[in-house]
């Protein structure tokens, strides 16, 4: 499965949990709460795109492609943290408030990886082309 249909698929579920356990406006109330990190999708989105034309010429070379992690520890990592957060926020609805977050770090991070790809991408074939 790839990675964009991977947090489709995961956001879709999210907020067809929330909007069933907490309701349409504590939903939208849990999202708004999180307005920095959801605004800070828009430079990363931008630079990506913009970094995706220069280089929509060139074959890409995948440089992270060694660094991912293991679909067991991240199973593992989200778990621990799960647990944290029954703990430490009130059970289970105290829990499942702080998935919104996840995602938004999720698509964060991935949005980075891909920017830093594309940027070493771009410094290899721009260093490297030719000038007259």
């Amino acid at each position: 499965m790839s990675t964009t249909n991977l947090f489709t698929l995961t956001f879709i579920t999210m907020m067809g949990v929330y909007l069933y356990v907490f309701g349409q406006d504590k939903t939208i109330e849990l999202i708004k709460a999180e307005y920095l990190f959801v605004l800070a999708l828009i430079p990363l989105t931008l630079s990506l795109v913009y970094l995706k034309f220069k280089l929509k010429a060139y074959k890409i070379i995948d440089f992270a492609q060694n660094d991912t992690f293991s679909f067991k520890t991240t199973i593992l990592f989200f778990v621990a943290f799960q647990v944290y957060d029954y703990i430490s926020y009130d059970g289970f609805k105290g829990m499942i408030t702080q998935w919104f977050i996840y995602w938004v770090m999720g698509l964060i991070a991935l949005l980075i990886i891909q920017n830093i790809n594309y940027y070493k991408n771009y410094q290899l074939i721009y260093k490297t082309k030719p000038t007259n």
